[in-house]
């Protein structure tokens, strides 16, 4: 892979890219694995990784912000994911607050960030082909590479870590503001209306309204807007009114 600078490691097996990476604390390091036995996603979910179905793969970098930036990391992570992806022909590729890659709805694959002191790791892993029993487990629609373009799996995980780092460089220059419109223009709920289950159980009600300035999804309740930091959203019945 021609990534300058990087150093590129492809492993067969690994509990998690993520985990290795935060533990040895090195920046510039890409860390490709066939299988993770303990993947994960965003608070702490399971990643489920088989041999072949999919890329899962890390990438390490020091981030020169202040520490109250990082929250736009899983952001600018999914700027340069949806880049890639619509550049290698995925043209409906769309991002699903606050780290989900989707197309038409369809869950294509997710964003892990992860930060210790300066360093952050950016987990990405992307479904290459159906799996329609973990589809059945899950209980949510799946979407996979295949369905949309034929691609070799080294060139998407080059593609993707180049267009990775080139918005990592735009945030590190200038935060994350340059990113957050093209983050809206790929928003896969982007005035729709949303049904937000915050982490102390209350439920928001709203219609989408992009983001603000620190990356937390505006919702346009009935009390008035709203910047959500940290929830579960799902589209709302359409019935239901905001609250």
């Amino acid at each position: 892979m021609d990534l300058p600078g990087i150093e590129v490691r492809m492993v067969d097996r690994c509990g998690s890219t993520n985990a290795v990476l935060l533990a040895e604390g090195k920046p510039d390091v890409l860390l490709v694995a066939e299988e993770q036995t303990a993947g994960r996603g965003r608070r702490g979910r399971r990643w489920y990784s088989a041999p072949g179905a999919g890329v899962t793969f890390s990438l390490s970098a020091a981030i020169r912000r202040p520490a109250r930036e990082f929250a736009g990391l899983s952001l600018v992570a999914g700027v340069g994911a949806a880049r890639a992806l619509r550049a290698l022909g995925v043209a409906q590729a769309a991002l699903k607050w606050p780290n989900d890659l989707v197309v038409g709805g369809a869950k294509l694959g997710g964003i892990l960030v992860e930060t210790r002191g300066s360093l952050a790791v950016l987990g990405i892993g992307i479904n290459c082909r159906r799996d329609d029993a973990l589809e059945a487990r899950l209980r949510r629609p799946m979407a996979a590479l295949h369905e949309f373009v034929a691609v070799d799996r080294n060139r998407l995980i080059e593609r993707v870590a180049r267009s990775l780092l080139e918005a990592l460089a735009m945030f590190q220059a200038h935060g994350l503001e340059p990113l957050r419109g093209e983050w809206e223009r790929m928003d896969a709920h982007a005035g729709k209306r949303l049904r937000v289950r915050l982490a102390d159980g209350r439920v928001l009600t709203g219609f989408a309204r992009g983001l603000d300035g620190d990356g937390g999804l505006r919702l346009q309740t009935r009390s008035g807007l709203r910047a959500v930091r940290s929830g579960r959203v799902s589209l709302a019945n359409k019935r239901a009114r905001p609250a």
